[in-house]
């Protein structure tokens, strides 16, 4: 009896050492606008004015994770916010989005991810709970950022414009 009190004891206590998934928030957006030439192009000069607009936008919300598509495009886009955060850029591949979920729901603090415009609306969609899912973005869509709010128990998705920073 008393090794079995002492037992749970243990449990209680290790249990009380563990901390639970905090809530974090997950911003998700598409690369700037790009160069129009080129297998891999850089950002265009108005990428690049976008780019410096995303940092402005997360500077105060403690981004701990940022994760790109290996394309200079993409790269470029969270450059700014990477380095205003003091986080590396981790590389991750569109095309495995249950990795990157398993791993973004794990991850402790708020994290920043670039996509493409039919990779975001995708990696949102698995956030949304009930309701209506979200469509690939058009080839002229840059301005959409998802909101995903993740709770022990919940998520959300709110998608907003850079505008309503």
């Amino acid at each position: 009896m008393k090794n079995l009190l002492l037992f749970l004891s243990f449990i209680l206590i290790l249990g009380a050492c563990t901390s639970p998934n905090q809530p974090k928030t997950i911003y998700i957006v598409r690369h700037a606008e790009k160069q129009l030439v080129g297998e891999d192009p850089d950002l265009a000069y108005v990428g690049g004015i976008r780019a410096k607009k995303l940092a402005q936008i997360l500077e105060d919300q403690d981004i701990k994770h940022v994760f790109s598509t290996d394309y200079k495009r993409t790269r470029s886009t969270v450059e700014p916010t990477a380095s205003a955060a003091g986080v590396e850029i981790q590389i991750y591949d569109p095309k495995n989005h249950d990795g990157l979920v398993e791993q973004l729901r794990k991850l402790e603090g708020n994290a920043l991810v670039v996509g493409h415009s039919n990779t975001v609306s995708q990696l949102a969609n698995y956030f949304v709970s009930d309701g209506e899912k979200f469509a690939d973005l058009t080839d002229l869509e840059y301005d959409f950022i998802y909101v995903v709010k993740l709770e022990s128990n919940s998520s959300s998705v709110e998608r907003k414009v850079y505008k309503d920073y």
